[in-house]
């Protein structure tokens, strides 16, 4: 078979790449913020010493790591709208499944994050007559977010690269488009070849960042 890697042009690029590739980013950002958020809530659930505060949380987070991403994904997009009788939509099922399966990785991260920081700066912030949100929020999580910040950037990566599994239910990510476009234009193999170049030159460059702003934070240290 001859290879034909030639008709990547910006056309092409334009009408079926920068569509996917926005999605893609799109739902990295808004899994990666709602994931942080709900995973800091888990965390500080299993954190807290309170038995029904820690069993829910830790039940969700052990039994939604147990379960393959796509299956999640598949699962809420063919189940869910059975239960609210209307369909959810490729797209937004993709967005609530990844928040809630992200927050899981996140939680883990910011939890080993707030058990990073020494019990002494919890007990300073209570001397000062700090309640216990105020104190997690003033004092500990912000030293937890500063340690965490390669980890939790570097999970952000992964997920990046778990967005192309959305293709299961037909969304439209960066995978989908380079799939169009070989369909289209009857050269799957090459924009398939394209499609894993675009994520490892992405996914490269980000972990490039990232091990330069862990040297940084090791210098500040």
């Amino acid at each position: 078979m001859n290879f034909d890697v030639s008709l990547l042009n910006w056309p092409l690029v334009e009408d079926f790449i920068l569509k996917g590739l926005w999605f893609s980013f799109l739902l990295t950002i808004v899994a990666t913020l709602g994931g942080v958020f709900f995973g800091t809530l888990l965390a500080l659930m299993r954190l807290s010493g309170r038995k029904w505060l820690d069993a829910p949380a830790a039940f969700y987070v052990n039994g939604m790591r147990s379960i393959p991403l796509v299956m999640v994904i598949l699962w809420f997009f063919l189940l869910v709208p059975l239960v609210i009788g209307r369909p959810i939509g490729a797209e937004y099922s993709a967005v609530i499944t990844f928040v809630a399966f992200e927050a899981t990785y996140f939680s883990e991260i910011m939890r080993a994050g707030i058990q990073s920081i020494p019990r002494g700066q919890f007990f300073a912030g209570q001397a000062l007559g700090m309640r216990y949100a105020q104190n997690m929020t003033l004092v500990i999580l912000p030293q937890a977010f500063r340690n965490m910040l390669p980890v939790l950037l570097t999970q952000t990566i992964i997920l990046f690269q778990d967005t192309s599994l959305v293709y299961a239910i037909g969304a439209y990510d960066l995978l989908k488009g380079f799939e169009t476009a070989g369909k289209n234009f009857g050269r799957p193999v090459e924009m398939y070849l394209l499609a894993a170049v675009t994520y490892f030159v992405i996914c490269f460059s980000l972990s490039h960042l990232v091990r330069r702003l862990h040297g940084k934070i090791a210098i500040i240290r």
